[in-house]
């Protein structure tokens, strides 16, 4: 949705430039053809605790309308009693709590502009929280809610990029941002759109399991050239993919359905985005989103999900994506999944009542709700996928509540396991989100609000003894901690999104963030909680352990080896000895040999303990860049961790030499330096040569857009160095070693850089 309504310190001007480069290819079966667009600009951020925060632009108050998809069939509310309604509760909620603590918004310090609504999302990763409520966000330390960066201005995290596409990300705060955590691979994901035609998505993914640190930074030009409203961002494991909303003018023409090659953009290479473009008869399509360790099956394509305008189905698409050939990707669909019937809440737009105001808020109830959280259950008897689903709607006997769903795929595709409304009282309940840990507990959080009571943020859940359809009671995340709240007098809007996801060290704890009014007025402040399941095992308060690593990448060549320190981390108590292997991929490559010491590691106390993994190659084993699943296991808990290792082809004789140039460049602080990097063949050298540069400035990152170069003939390989400065870099004059090694042949060059 456009951006919001600005109170506290006014403003917001949407501002950008630059090209949208898109290509057509056929292979979409009834739906537009597979747009391929290429990033037009990537680079490497310097690390984001060297970015001095933006503070979100105040020039002027925007107070938009909400878009709205125009959907067929009603939306009128009431009428008749929802069928699947649970209108009152038989069991006490089996959860116990973890964090909770104040996030971005009215109270945080440094936090100053607020927009409404906040579009509050979040995600947790290996030791850090990251919430982005549209204009702001902030890195929470898990352990206790202390602030490790931020809050900032969300396009604090483009600061610097170059170029058309670049220059507009890093200009625009838009909002309407998504913030995610790659289980998979250990690294942060953010997106936000540039709402000033031309029209992009700003993509960034961390180097590491560290949100501090540098990020790799993309722009990709909307290939439609449609406004992108309402984008969502969900991990698969072959791809980023994103939905958006597309209008023309106030026009609704059609849903999007995209996806970002991840692997490139986690090795910080060129990128596509490839898009299909859906009819103006569906609307706010959500990807799924992979929850856990498991992976989809293999070939098993992403899908989408959106309700469809009998509001009596919900419509099921699956997208094939091809980065070698788009002519290979597919969306196909949709497929008609039969559902309770239900009439939107509100009619699809605000009759929320507050305590004390005539004010009512937007239940947003025209669409469903960020995520749609997908989980493999691969063990077991009976293996199955699962997907979770909610949005809410008008329970037909006077208030609104969250319809949800469980979608089961057992081999034959998936259909409804499951599916309730939850209103066990007369308030009125919307903005829900739901997921699902990897004991097949299920967690639904959501608002709450009444004639007699202000807005407030509660959670319900079941275990997987519960009666179909059914949650059990509900907990108050403020109530519980004694926090007033009170009723937002001005404005309609109420939240975009609210946001349940999934811890990665245990997979049993739930991260829940939500909005809520402090004192009766329009300055909202956030609330970020944790919780668990008992039957979980690893959750909040129980005995576990998580897994990291120092490095998180290395860089070998064939018949060489590299070593990483994997930490060992306890938590609620564990104590014990835990084994170490390499679990993925099975078998190894040829020649790619792993050990750890020691092995297994004792955790007698509160500390950490550490094992160095060593991984050694052989002159057989194929070049290429390889994902190694580090898995630590002690009894029933398995937790894991992921490295790269990236193996270059040996060289077959010969030598080479480097050279660079210019020999000397001058930038201002927040400036960037490029020199090209020669490497000549000699001596009939082949072979791969990695590029590596020492005595750069502190506060500055480097990066080399060819690396490692390959030489396969006489002709001599340039790959451009690039040295990027930030407002904290040091001033001085530097000298910088660039050197070239394969094997044991290496080649050096000096250049000078002058910071001023």
């Amino acid at each position: 949705m456009t951006k919001r309504i600005v109170v506290l310190l006014v403003g917001s001007v949407l501002v950008g430039t630059g090209l949208a480069l898109s290509v057509r290819n056929a292979g979409a079966q009834g739906h537009s053809p597979v747009e391929v667009v290429h990033a037009t600009t990537h680079d490497v951020s310097p690390p984001l605790d060297s970015i001095v925060p933006l503070p979100p632009e105040a020039t002027g108050a925007v107070a938009a309308i909400p878009l709205r998809p125009t959907r067929p069939g009603s939306t009128t509310s009431g009428g008749q009693l929802d069928s699947v309604l649970q209108s009152s509760t038989s069991a006490a909620l089996s959860t116990s709590t973890g964090q909770d603590f104040l996030g971005v918004g009215n109270g945080l310090p440094g936090f100053t502009v607020q927009y409404i609504p906040p579009d509050t999302n979040g995600a947790a990763g290996a030791t850090q929280f990251v919430q982005w409520v549209n204009a702001s966000f902030a890195v929470f330390n898990k352990s206790n809610g202390s602030v490790a960066y931020g809050p900032a201005a969300g396009n604090t995290l483009w600061s610097g990029m170059s170029g058309t596409a670049g220059r507009a990300c890093a200009q625009n705060n838009s909002g309407d941002p998504i913030a995610q955590y790659d289980k998979q691979a250990g690294r942060w994901v953010m997106m936000q759109p540039v709402f000033k035609s031309p029209y992009y998505l700003c993509a960034a993914v961390s180097q590491t399991s560290d949100a501090t640190g540098s990020w790799n930074r993309y722009a990709f030009p909307i290939p439609s050239g449609q406004f992108p409203d309402y984008p969502k961002l969900a991990v698969w494991d072959d791809a980023y993919y994103v939905t958006y909303n597309q209008f023309q003018g106030n026009t609704f023409v059609g849903a999007a359905a995209c996806a970002m090659d991840g692997a490139s953009m986690r090795m910080n290479n060129p990128a596509t985005m490839q898009c299909f473009s859906v009819s103006s008869a569906y609307g706010s399509l959500l990807p799924a989103d992979l929850d856990g360790s498991t992976t989809p099956p293999g070939g098993s394509p992403e899908y989408f999900v959106n309700f469809e305008g009998n509001q009596a189905s919900l419509d099921l698409w699956q997208f094939h994506v091809d980065f070698t050939n788009s002519a290979n990707s597919t969306l196909t669909g949709p497929t008609n999944l039969g559902v309770a019937a239900f009439n939107l809440a509100c009619g699809g737009g605000a009759c929320i009542p507050q305590k004390g105001t005539t004010q009512v808020l937007d239940s947003l109830g025209d669409r469903l709700m960020y995520r749609v959280a997908y989980r493999n259950f691969s063990g077991g008897a009976n293996p199955y996928e699962s997907m979770l689903i909610s949005h809410s709607v008008d329970t037909g006997d006077g208030n609104t509540g969250v319809r949800w769903y469980e979608l089961q795929n057992s081999g034959s595709g998936f259909g409804v396991y499951q599916q309730g409304t939850y209103a066990p009282d007369s308030n009125y309940r919307w903005m829900g989100s739901i997921a699902q840990d990897k004991a097949g507990d299920i967690a639904l959080g959501y608002s709450v609000s009444s004639s007699t009571m202000s807005p407030t943020i509660r959670y319900t859940g079941r275990v997987p003894t519960d009666g179909l359809g059914t949650m059990e009671g509900e907990n108050d995340i403020l109530a519980a901690l004694s926090i007033a709240t009170g009723s937002q007098t001005s404005y309609t809007r109420w939240g975009d999104y609210s946001s349940m996801a999934l811890d990665p060290t245990d997979d049993c704890t739930f991260w829940y963030t939500n909005e809520y009014q402090p004192t009766n007025g329009n300055a909202w402040s956030t609330r970020i909680a944790s919780f668990s399941f008992s039957g979980c095992t690893g959750g909040t308060g129980s005995p576990n352990f998580s897994l990291s690593s120092s490095p998180t990448s290395r860089t070998v060549t064939q018949g060489s080896g590299a070593s990483y320190t994997i930490t060992v981390t306890p938590s609620g108590g564990f104590t014990g000895n835990v084994s170490l292997s390499v679990t993925s991929p099975s078998p190894l490559p040829t020649g790619l040999i792993v050990g750890f010491s020691p092995n297994p590691v004792s955790i007698l106390g509160t500390n950490s303990a550490l094992s160095t993994l060593s991984v050694s190659t052989t002159s057989s084993t194929p070049a290429g860049t390889y994902s190694l699943t580090v898995t630590g296991t002690n009894g029933s808990l398995s937790n894991s961790t992921t490295v790269t290792l990236q193996v270059n082809q040996a060289s077959t004789g010969g030598t080479f030499t480097v050279a660079a140039t210019p020999l000397s460049q001058i930038v201002t602080r927040t400036g960037s330096a490029n020199y090209a990097v020669t490497v000549t063949p000699a001596s009939g050298f082949t072979g791969s040569v990695t590029l590596t540069v020492t005595g750069a400035p502190p506060r500055s990152s480097t990066s080399f857009n060819t690396n490692p170069v390959s030489i396969t003939g006489t002709t001599r390989v340039t790959s451009t160095l690039t040295v990027k400065t930030s407002k904290k870099t040091a001033t001085g004059t530097f000298s910088l070693t660039i050197t070239g090694t394969s094997g044991t042949s290496s080649s050096s060059a000096g250049v000078s850089l002058t910071v001023q």
